[in-house]
């Protein structure tokens, strides 16, 4: 039986980092991570036991993606890498919450962040929709069979990808910090995928209201929004139906 890694064992590794103090970080679904301080640095510590594979990134491809996007200003730094262990920089900055949503001046820089975001180089990997659709479906019990046959409809007749980009396919407000510049957290989904993805995502997950949706896509569509609305509804019909496979395969209390 290999034995498991430990942020102690990994520490030890990293100059600087060897007497690092850490404290596990709470609240999240996909990930154990830990906050870890030494020398007045801090950073965000990640551990897999086994190597992780789609729809997730493998550590060493979002290390590679985050890497790419921090020298676009849009994410931390990567300190170390391996198969099963990613660990970053620390930002600090202020969490966004569904208010931050109602300012226009946070749409603006929002909206600004994610063309930059989708501007970046293509990461070799096409996000799979329909696999992690069925993947999930996999582990979602009978009484749900006619919901879930409902979201594979739905998943399996979405659009094609308008314009095959590097995207971040988990922008959720959890994700999303001012320091003050808008910047990205968590980039294990990222990969290629249609950018009306990740639009879809700010727009449907949210709940946004029609005018705060109008005011997003003019922002990210320099004022051509309108002529998008139909493409952003239908992505966001698949990523309504994506979200709740997720939520519903997701063990109970983790949601």
């Amino acid at each position: 039986m290999s034995r498991q890694t430990t942020p102690e064992s990994v520490l030890t590794q990293l100059p600087g980092w060897e007497s690092a103090s850490f404290r596990e970080l709470e609240g999240f679904v996909t990930n154990r991570p830990y906050l870890v301080e030494a020398g007045g640095r801090k950073a965000v510590l990640k551990i897999d036991q086994v190597q992780r594979g789609a729809p997730f990134n493998t550590r060493p491809k979002e290390a590679q993606i985050q890497s790419a996007a921090q020298k676009a200003g849009l994410a931390a730094s990567v300190i170390y890498v391996s198969d099963t262990v990613l660990m970053t920089e620390y930002i600090d900055g202020v969490m966004w919450s569904l208010d931050c949503l109602e300012d226009e001046a946070n749409l603006d820089s929002l909206a600004g962040a994610m063309r930059k975001l989708h501007s970046l180089p293509l990461s070799g990997r096409t996000f799979d929709t329909k696999g992690a659709a069925r993947e999930y479906a996999r582990n979602i019990g009978d009484s749900h069979a006619g919901k879930v046959e409902e979201c594979l409809r739905k998943i399996d007749a979405g659009p094609r990808p308008h314009n095959l980009c590097c995207c971040h396919n988990d922008l959720v407000i959890a994700n999303i910090i001012n320091t003050p510049k808008t910047k990205f957290l968590d980039w294990e989904y990222a990969c290629d995928n249609d950018p009306f993805f990740d639009l879809a995502t700010i727009v449907a997950h949210h709940n946004m209201t029609q005018q705060q949706s109008d005011y997003f896509l003019d922002a990210y569509f320099d004022g051509d929004g309108a002529r998008w609305r139909e493409q952003l509804a239908r992505q966001t019909v698949v990523y309504d139906a994506l979200i709740w496979l997720w939520s519903a395969a997701l063990p109970k209390g983790k949601v």
